[in-house]
């Protein structure tokens, strides 16, 4: 399994409950999550998909801290299940 096919059953969970799994770029700033997750009534949150048992690098945990130094949640996940999951699980 690759982190794409973890990404895809995110994308496909929040479409399936009604959200939006927008993809993040961000102009002039690297290593922003992948994600950003949008469900009715529920707080906005970003997300970084990753393959099965890899990490975030050190310079994306730098800015999953910034982000939620500022207030933000990051939820970094790295199987179809925890995909699944994500939806109902925050």
């Amino acid at each position: 399994m690759r982190e794409r096919d973890v990404e895809a059953a995110l994308v496909a969970a929040v479409h399936a409950c009604g959200g939006l799994a927008l993809k993040f770029t961000s102009p002039g700033r690297r290593s922003v999550p992948d994600r950003v997750v949008i469900l009715p009534d529920l707080p906005v949150v970003f997300v970084e998909c990753k393959a099965p048992g890899a990490k975030p690098t050190a310079a994306q945990a730098r800015e999953h801290k910034r982000i939620e130094n500022a207030g933000g949640r990051v939820f970094v996940i790295d199987s179809v299940d925890a995909a699944r999951r994500l939806p109902g699980g925050f």
